[in-house]
């Protein structure tokens, strides 16, 4: 399934589509080049959605635009299959003989296939912001990928747009049928979300099992296909697709999901599970590219919470707030009505203006920052409605190469209690500019990269960036006249503290949900409903939380090595262009980066 937080797989152009190894600097650069040129087309065929988002469902890969992605017993098979065979084709590089920046590339890639190689030794789970013990939950799943795909994603400009849209429904009910064999699959392995999970998940599966003249995806094929003028056959033919497949389908999941939820636990961590620990640790490697174990991750957290809550108490004390912790001054705070947007549609509109004020504002200042900026548009949005139970609290999506759509930051609008005025603009500037909207327009707009590159995520990288992007924000002056804004993004920097120590305290020592749940209650105020949203996130996509403290002090601390040893020579549009220029790669091979970058301006 396509991963929502997959930020840079978006639209391209045909320039795109030129191999890379022509751009090679020796004759094995080149040679990894093509393997790499291979690599992608393989992937695309893996996952005909990405093809689709980025814009290559043509040519010769015309036909993925009606497929999409085999979930089923094969699938998962064939998928294993070859992530083997590309290991063993990149075992086969000389890898001594690459340039410097083949070196990169190859380490990148080959990471990547090892972690996916790990993962995929365990027979069970999904994948949502990343590896995920269920294939189905409130973040996993088709049921929920899918439709927001067809409808945000699929293009419908001509007849065979549309078609490829209607085939692509009936490719829909299937994998819903495929994801309901991995749920009972998965449960004869004892692999079972706890109740809580599959409560929302079946607030979300029940919600989206309308009628078929009703449904989103429906009424979406309708009105695009009537605005091209392309006849109402589309949507009589979606309608049917849903009637005799897609219904009956969600309904077959749904009774699945009731089913596993009377023998459910109240567990939430994967040390309950057989292969749990393993499996976390295989998750919280891929998600944080880190060699760390839960008990250093949990460690990081807990020191770093401190030295957070103290700057955050002298900020509290000197706006006359003495009484209480941190996390209950923090909790007053989201009680003054001055700083809330009403919790309507007007509100909600309010709110989502304020964002793109503020993305607006930090605009110009970016240059002061950066020598190189994405040439492209970017705008704040609502998450839908529909999706607001199971949705992140915000989210990115990237744009289109081409610039035929722009970046995209979406906010969890479910409680604007939740997102009192104060919290927003931090948001804004690690979701946007300059955080992920800025960081993978670069890789997307990056004519070194081979495309391979340009798609690949990494969360330790992409995430650690963006809460170092609020770092910058502050650094550039964008709280100098808001001393709340700066409360809210030291608060969301100890909230990333807590997350390594909530994660790790489900997954690895044993907690409750509502243990997880009360330690951001008090570590720095967070509305409960916030609080449950994110706990339940980490018990369905284990270790990625972590990812964000754990890449932002990876950032942190090779910015503090070129300082110490480049003194006044160093630059800081140099650092952060010899960062973001080898575009997203682990941490461990970040390090190296920048370690390669200071040595020659050093000597």
């Amino acid at each position: 399934m396509l991963n929502r937080r997959d930020l840079i797989l978006a639209g391209t152009s045909a320039a795109a589509l030129v191999p890379f190894a022509a751009a090679a600097e020796s004759a094995e650069d080149a040679r990894l080049a093509t393997l790499f040129d291979g690599f992608f087309q393989e992937d695309l065929h893996r996952r005909p959605e990405s093809a689709t988002q980025l814009g290559l469902d043509v040519g010769a890969n015309a036909d993925l635009r009606s497929k999409l992605s085999d979930g089923s017993a094969a699938g998962f098979a064939a998928a294993k299959t070859l992530t083997a065979d590309q290991l063993r084709r990149l075992d086969a590089i000389d890898r001594g003989a690459l340039s410097a920046t083949g070196k990169v590339n190859h380490d990148t890639v080959l990471y990547t296939r090892r972690s996916t190689a790990a993962v995929q030794a365990f027979d069970f789970g999904g994948m949502g912001f990343g590896p995920s013990p269920y294939v189905v939950s409130q973040l996993t799943g088709a049921y929920q990928s899918t439709p927001q795909f067809l409808i945000t994603k699929h293009p419908v400009e001509t007849d065979a747009d549309a078609a490829a849209f209607v085939a692509r429904l009936a490719a829909y009910a299937r994998q819903l049928d495929q994801d309901t064999e991995r749920m009972a699959h998965d449960a004869g392995m004892g692999i079972v979300p706890p109740d809580f999970l599959l409560d929302t998940a079946l607030v979300q599966m029940t919600a989206s099992r309308t009628r078929a003249n009703d449904n989103p995806m429906v009424i979406s094929i309708t009105r695009r296909a009537a605005d091209k003028k392309l006849g109402a056959r589309y949507a009589e033919q979606s309608a049917k697709i849903y009637e005799d497949e897609i219904g009956p389908a969600l309904d077959r999941q749904i009774a699945q999901a009731r089913r596993l939820r009377q023998g459910a636990r109240r567990d939430a961590g994967l040390a309950q599970f057989r292969d749990g620990p393993a499996f976390y640790a295989a998750a919280l490697k891929a998600t944080t590219t880190t060699s760390l174990s839960p008990d250093d991750v949990h460690r990081i957290g807990l020191d770093q919470a401190v030295e957070i809550s103290a700057r955050l108490d002298g900020l509290l004390k000197a706006r006359g707030l003495t009484q209480g912790t941190v996390g209950e001054r923090i909790a007053s705070l989201y009680k003054d009505p001055a700083v809330l947007f009403a919790n309507t549609d007007d509100g909600k509109a309010a709110a989502i203006a304020y964002c793109n004020e503020r993305l607006a504002a930090i605009r110009p200042r970016l240059t002061s920052r950066f020598k190189r900026l994405p040439p492209y548009a970017f705008e704040v949005r609502r998450v839908p409605p529909d999706l607001e139970a199971g949705a992140a609290s915000a989210f990115s999506q990237g744009p289109a190469l081409d610039g035929s759509r722009p970046g995209l930051v979406y906010f969890n609008l479910h409680d604007t209690s939740e997102w009192p005025r104060w919290t927003l603009a931090t948001t804004v500037f690690h979701e946007g500019l300059p955080g992920h909207q800025l960081e993978g327009g670069l890789a997307l707009s990056n004519k070194s990269l081979p495309l391979i590159r340009k798609t690949l995520g990494f969360s330790g990288y992409a995430e650690g960036w963006a809460l170092y992007a609020e770092q910058l924000a502050d650094e550039m002056g964008m709280y100098d006249d808001d001393p709340l804004g700066r409360i809210g993004y030291l608060k969301f920097q100890l909230f990333r503290a807590g997350r390594c120590v909530v994660d790790t305290g489900i997954h690895h020592l044993g907690w409750s949900r509502e243990r997880a749940i009360a330690y951001f209650i008090a570590l720095e105020g967070d509305a409960p409903g916030f609080a449950t949203r994110e706990v339940e996130r980490y018990c369905a996509t284990p270790g990625q939380a972590c990812s964000y403290k754990l890449g932002h002090t990876t950032w942190i601390r090779a910015r503090a090595r070129a300082e110490k040893r480049l003194g006044p020579r160093f630059d800081i549009k140099d650092f952060h262009d010899a960062g973001l220029g080898c575009g997203r790669v682990p941490l461990e091979v970040l390090d190296t980066v920048i370690d390669r970058w200071i040595t020659p301006q050093y000597g």
